[in-house]
């Protein structure tokens, strides 16, 4: 039975949306507001999302922002209900990475099939998608419609050591990078010799596709954070998905868009944040990458590369974590970091 979660707060919309998806078959969660919508988001990991725009406490695209940074609901498909038709509205909603817009008022009918429309295409996607014990078969399925018999049906699997390099800036683009298991940073050196961290990829994530889509060479550096285990796409078989499998473009273009926007943000901490304030968001996100959501969020990470991440000295990270640990913010025991308190973290003046 597939599980949908209504985000909607009109008591009586929500309830005849419930009731109308429960005689359909379907298991529903229902949420009277955003911020309890993303909570149930997270624990019930639904299989489809309904969500109305204009709420009180956090309205429906500030969820769907939230939602599609975490590696557990970015690919749960989201379908916005809203009375205001604006083009704008259209647009903003379809640039967050909405998968469909519904107008009210609606009927059963029309609702249950973008419904319907929507669970199907992410089983599509799923089955042949970018999931590790998938691969194969998504792969094989992108050739075969192709007819290119000729690329090899198997990708490299490799075993790296921490601190072990997976490309270096400069080197030539051949692979699209999965990680099966461990953690790599992205990061670039320089002229002092000076590293600044600028991605961590954990489980499940892919990497180096700039650099294909470009045909160039690599402008950073990739190195593991711990052991790690690689699937190695060729470059042909990314491209083969990438130009004739509309689900693996959308998927990768909504990753594209999160992580030009991470960038963004990365630069203006950087320019115009006080060090407290880019500890925090160092600390933020290294807690990205936990399999947590809610405090305490336990991960592991260095003091160098927790200030490789923030843009400051060694010195001045190890002094503002003591900080930050007096004041109850957080916990270190070696190189274990618990943050006590994700709001705090959150909401550092700038």
């Amino acid at each position: 039975m597939k599980k949908i979660l209504v985000i909607e707060d009109t008591l009586e919309v929500r309830e005849n949306i419930v009731e109308i998806l429960e005689l359909d078959g379907y298991e529903v969660v229902a949420a009277e507001n955003g911020k309890i919508g993303v909570t149930l988001a997270v624990a019930e990991k639904p299989d489809l999302i309904l969500c109305d725009v204009m709420m009180p406490e956090l309205d429906g695209f500030g969820v769907l922002k939230i939602l599609s940074k975490q590696k557990d609901t970015f690919t749960i498909p989201f379908i916005f209900l809203t009375a205001k038709a604006e083009k704008a509205d259209f647009r903003k909603g379809m640039g967050l990475g909405a998968d469909d817009y519904i107008t009210k008022p609606f009927d059963h009918v029309e609702l249950l099939e973008a419904i319907e429309s929507r669970l199907l295409k992410s089983e599509n996607l799923k089955a042949t998608g970018p999931g590790e014990e998938n691969l194969q078969r998504f792969f094989s399925k992108a050739k075969a419609q192709e007819e290119l018999e000729k690329l090899t049906l198997d990708t490299e699997i490799r075993t790296l050591k921490a601190g072990d390099k997976i490309y270096e800036e400069g080197h030539n683009a051949r692979w699209l990078y999965y990680v099966v298991s461990g953690k790599v940073k992205i990061h670039q050196i320089n002229e002092f010799g000076k590293e600044l961290i600028v991605q961590i990829y954990t489980q499940d994530n892919f990497f180096g596709y700039y650099p294909l889509l470009k045909s160039s060479a690599y402008i950073n550096n990739a190195t593991t954070l711990e052991n790690t285990t690689l699937r190695l796409i060729p470059k042909e078989d990314f491209k083969i998905l990438l130009f004739n499998n509309r689900d693996f473009a959308a998927q990768f273009i909504k990753m594209i868009a999160n992580e030009a926007e991470s960038n963004e943000q990365l630069l203006i901490d950087l320019a115009y944040s006080s060090v407290r304030k880019k500890t925090a968001n160092a600390l933020l996100k290294m807690a990205q990458n936990s399999n947590s959501t809610l405090p305490p969020i336990s991960f592991s990470a260095s003091r160098d590369n927790l200030a490789e991440i923030a843009g400051i000295a060694k010195e001045t990270l190890i002094r503002t974590l003591g900080d930050f640990k007096s004041e109850g913010l957080i916990k270190v025991e070696g190189n274990q970091c618990i943050i006590l308190s994700i709001e705090a973290l959150q909401n550092m003046p700038q």
